[in-house]
């Protein structure tokens, strides 16, 4: 499998909407980093809809 497959992989779609949110930050430490990284996916926890979005790109589904 391809490093970088946003069309099979969709934690892609996710580590995507992060750098997209993270990529002007001017961070003074390493833990500025990793505290801004944590709180875009806690906002991302709490909006399903954005999660299920990134699946559907993929073209699979979830099954039980």
């Amino acid at each position: 499998m391809p490093t970088y497959a946003p069309d099979l992989i969709p934690q892609e779609g996710i580590w995507s909407l992060v750098k997209r949110d993270i990529g002007n930050l001017a961070a003074a430490d390493l833990g500025q980093v990793t505290r801004a990284v944590k709180r875009k996916l806690k906002m991302l926890q709490h909006r399903p809809e954005v999660i299920d979005g990134c699946l559907a790109g993929t073209g699979l589904t979830l099954s039980a």
